[in-house]
């Protein structure tokens, strides 16, 4: 099975276990002497496990599957190297309830039912109850999930199951409602610096053989990541490195030696996958540029797809900087071009560069609000046919039907803003664009009250004395009058006959 195990699930090498039916652990290899250090060292009692202080408390769920105080289907999610097998392998040996262990990469419905129906020939005839073990249950499809609903239900058997991914997301909800769920965290430095001094010290580990430096041990706990699997696989390493060396002193150049690529918790399928990105890009919106390039960090060296981080920065730069910094946007998309163009590692440069930029740059979701505004009126019924003045009027008879009747070309007027309404009756007056106060969009959020003014037709505010009533680029002119029936003002500086009455340009397609 995968590394996630701290002990087999396969057939025992020697003699077969006892048969079904019999008290005892079905399916699990007895620790040996040259068994990995991480399985010598599992932990034979409760009070042997470390860390998961949350759960063993008195009385705690944890404490009642192991003494078989409640007959309880529980499942264990958490990060590997957080216990849950070992956890199994304790309620294996507590009781005397009969225990099989299977693996969801291998077993089948054939092999749950089999179990089940075994289970059910025990409580039938009065024998001992069966415990299942499932490790990796989140592999299981819906059916053969579905395939343990009867049993858990009416405790056939006791349901032990472990995930290291989200259960709500990958366990079927009826599966999941039968069970007590119990999360486990990962060990903390302190948790798995103690486990590396109890397998130097303890006679199932080194057994006092070696000695570990301060700075090796430090180098061990911080690439173990909470992980205590592989901070003892790590020292198992470096231990045979120093005997290597007939050296009786694990130091730091060994520590190294045997591992220097710390365990980067990612599954780009599972929920440090969506965590890490989330992180991402909250570091981003938030302007930490250094927590963003760390998590940027973290997704390369753990293999993430690039163009799926691409892909985020281009949305971030429309969802969270926008108007703020229109060059955002120019960044973010020439970065997913030279990821497809370059490819790592040379494009990590090119990511680099963007999540800087993005991270720095001034934030507006103006955008982001606009649009959700818009799109929710739409979904509401809200709007109504497109106004006459608007409507397409470059095919033939389109005069008749009265399609641009009124419009006016605002590059006839000297300001380039006349007014005229371009929204249908029943949203005149909504506004869906916000600006910010933010970078780029400081001048658009000075300009926009004004152009909203004129298109508007409302009346101009009354000038504060000591304040001007002008605007550099948009004048407080009143706009011309129209002639009737005129597609533009019949005054203005745009030269006569240069636009055709249908207000089409050479390509057809104009200003409809």
């Amino acid at each position: 099975m995968e590394s996630d195990a701290l002990f087999s699930l396969g057939e025992p090498a020697g003699p077969r276990s006892a048969p079904a039916g019999h008290t005892g652990v079905d399916g699990f290899t007895a620790v040996a002497d040259d068994s990995p250090l991480p399985v010598r060292m599992r932990p034979v009692t409760l009070d042997e496990l470390v860390g998961q202080e949350h759960l063993l408390a008195p009385g705690a769920p944890l404490r009642q599957l192991v003494s078989g105080g409640a007959p309880m289907s529980v499942i264990l999610w958490g990060p590997p190297g957080s216990g849950k097998t070992t956890i199994a392998h304790l309620v294996a040996g507590a009781t005397d309830r009969r225990f099989v262990a299977m693996s969801a990469l291998s077993a089948g419905v054939k092999d749950v039912r089999a179990v089940i129906e075994a289970a059910r020939r025990q409580r039938r005839s009065g024998g001992p109850q069966t415990v299942l073990f499932i490790d990796e249950v989140h592999r299981f499809s819906k059916t053969q999930q579905d395939s343990l609903l009867a049993a858990v239900e009416d405790r056939t058997v006791t349901l032990l199951a472990a995930t290291t991914e989200n259960p709500y997301f990958s366990i079927i909800s009826p599966l999941l409602s039968r069970c007590v769920l119990l999360t486990l965290q990962p060990l903390g430095d302190e948790a798995v610096r103690g486990l590396l001094r109890r397998a130097v010290a303890d006679k199932r580990g080194l057994d006092g053989a070696l000695t570990l430096a301060a700075d090796a041990e430090d180098h061990l706990v911080r690439l173990a990541a909470g992980d205590v699997r592989k901070a003892l696989t790590a020292l198992e390493a470096a231990a045979a490195s120093a005997t290597a060396l007939g050296s009786g002193r694990i130091d730091l150049a060994t520590a190294e030696q045997a591992v220097d690529v710390a365990a980067v918790r990612y599954d780009r399928d599972g929920d440090a996958h969506y965590d890490v990105i989330s992180a991402f890009i909250k570091s981003m919106r938030g302007s930490d540029v250094d927590a963003a390039v760390h998590w940027l960090a973290r997704m390369l060296v753990a293999g993430e797809d690039a163009r799926f981080i691409a892909r985020r920065l281009v949305i971030f730069a429309s969802e969270d900087v926008g108007m703020a910094d229109p060059t955002a946007l120019s960044v973010a998309t020439a970065a997913a071009h030279a990821v497809e163009y370059v490819g790592l590692p040379e494009a990590q440069l090119n990511l680099a560069q963007a999540v800087i930029h993005l991270a720095t740059a001034p934030k507006s979701n103006s955008a982001t609000t606009a649009i959700g505004a818009a799109i929710a009126d739409v979904r509401a019924g809200r709007g109504g046919p497109v106004p006459r003045g608007l409507r397409d009027a470059h095919y033939a008879g389109a005069r008749g039907l009265g399609h641009g009747t009124g419009y006016r070309y605002p590059h006839d007027d000297q300001r380039g803003v006349v007014t005229q309404q371009y929204v249908p009756d029943d949203l005149v007056g909504t506004d869906y664009y916000q600006p910010s106060p933010h970078g780029a969009e400081r001048s658009v959020a000075t300009r926009l009250p004004l152009l909203r003014r004129i298109v508007r037709g409302l009346p101009a505010p009354a000038a504060r004395p000591e304040t001007p009533a002008s605007e550099p680029s948009v004048t407080t002119q009143a706009a011309p009058a129209l002639s009737p029936g005129a597609d533009r003002p019949t005054t203005g500086t745009g030269a006569p006959g240069t636009m055709q009455d249908s207000g089409t340009d050479a390509a057809g397609e104009g200003q409809q």
